[in-house]
């Protein structure tokens, strides 16, 4: 059973940073996408950013483009999330989400094409 587990969220002002981080814990796999998404109160899960597994494959939601950029560490099974000039309609929950298979660049975005999950970590963005 693998687990995901986020970090690095926090209540931040407008205008701040962060980095979130999502390690993989258990049966160690071959990620082919990690990805970020994202759930603000009364609203559906949308999509973040995704790394393919060598890292040049990278793709953004045109909300964050810009400003956040997705990296990660194969070794240890682990993606980041860098957000910079957070806004505070960027408030929500975040999870991070890893496929074994490789993915079609209109599947990336679509979040029940991931085969695990993160609990997920709450990012408040708010003066």
């Amino acid at each position: 059973q693998v687990q995901f587990v986020e970090s690095g969220g926090a209540l931040v002002q407008p205008g701040g940073s962060l980095r979130l981080s999502c390690a993989a814990s258990g049966r160690t796999s071959r990620w082919l996408f990690m990805s970020w998404f994202r759930q603000a109160p009364g609203k559906e899960r949308e999509f973040v950013a995704t790394i393919g597994f060598g890292g040049s494959i990278t793709d953004y939601a045109d909300s964050v483009k810009g400003r956040f950029t997705i990296s990660r560490d194969n070794a240890e099974s682990t993606v980041f999330l860098q957000m910079n000039s957070l806004k505070p309609e960027d408030t929500a929950v975040y999870y991070c989400a890893a496929s074994t298979q490789g993915l079609a660049p209109a599947t990336r975005r679509r979040w029940e094409q991931y085969d695990s999950w993160g609990q997920g970590t709450q990012v408040t963005v708010s003066s």
